[in-house]
């Protein structure tokens, strides 16, 4: 068992550690040119190579994408509570809640957990939870500020997303000779979502480590609690749940500190939160992988 948990593990440890190698050399990392790279042609590349070719149920399919959208209804609850209580802002750490780690660290842990099926699932729950995360995440973080929803439509994966849900829908599959290209093209992004990972987790400024722990915690472990009311609510069972469970638990996404910084909301504060949550995760993770696996 611990091997299969260090088979799964390793590889995502090994991918941002070297982004954090690479940043503490100093070498330079354009971190906003790769996250601009994976979002607008990596990701869209890699859902319809997975997407197009695995047989997966449509059924199946829909239930993981209505799972992640009841989770974070529910994770909007301690979102907007526990901030309260404590006297922050709720526009600051609501997002923290509401948009996890669901590209970075999720997805290469669902495919080596449980293989193909396991990362077109995880690319469900993934696909949702883009289509409410920017336009969400910018209108929390910047307000009116933010602007319109305009540039969202000119988003490359929200056009993946809809020809994704298409070919889960007919059952078609892709041209093999655009498939190779889209595969190829695709396979590079979860190497660098993780690599990136490293690289911004390594140059955060964080500050307020205390109530960073508290409010991880409250993050990964809500998150667990609500995958566990859903996968109930929704009878899912097998690798449906463990991809449920699995993204629902994941840490804060560094986006959030990306909208932070833009818009100014306590962007220290956010920081502490990415990387707290973060580092819990990694100790989280072999246990809920060992009563998954």
């Amino acid at each position: 068992m611990m091997i299969e948990i260090a088979t799964v593990l390793f590889p995502v440890v090994l991918c941002a550690l070297l982004g954090a190698i690479w940043a503490h050399t100093r070498t330079g990392y354009d971190s906003d040119f790769v996250s601009r790279l994976v979002l607008n042609i990596g990701a869209p590349c890699l859902m319809l190579s997975v997407l197009g070719q695995v047989d997966i149920d449509p059924q199946v399919f829909g239930q993981t994408a209505l799972a992640c959208v009841l989770v974070t209804v529910l994770m909007t609850l301690p979102g907007i509570i526990v901030p309260r209580m404590l006297g922050d802002s709720v526009r600051t750490y609501l997002p923290s809640f509401l948009f996890p780690n669901v590209g970075n660290m999720g997805l290469p842990v669902c495919m080596l957990a449980f293989g193909e099926q396991g990362l077109a699932l995880a690319l469900a729950f993934f696909m949702m939870l883009s289509v409410a995360h920017f336009p969400v995440g910018i209108l929390l973080a910047g307000g009116k500020d933010a602007g319109g929803l305009s540039g969202v439509a000119r988003m490359p994966i929200m056009y993946a997303i809809l020809l994704s849900v298409i070919l889960v829908i007919s059952g078609a599959r892709l041209p093999e000779f655009l498939n190779n290209a889209v595969a190829l093209i695709g396979g590079m992004t979860i190497p660098l979502m993780l690599i990136t990972l490293g690289v911004s987790l390594y140059g955060l400024q964080v500050s307020g480590w205390g109530k960073a722990f508290l409010y991880s915690l409250i993050r990964i472990l809500g998150g667990l609690a609500a995958g566990l009311v859903v996968c109930w609510f929704m009878e899912l069972e097998g690798v449906a749940r463990g991809v449920v469970l699995i993204q629902s638990s994941m840490p804060v996404a560094v986006f959030n500190y990306l909208f932070a910084v833009r818009y100014n909301k306590e962007p220290g504060a956010v920081a502490g939160l990415v990387v707290v949550s973060t580092f819990l995760s990694f100790a989280f993770l072999p246990v809920l992988l060992a009563v998954l696996l």
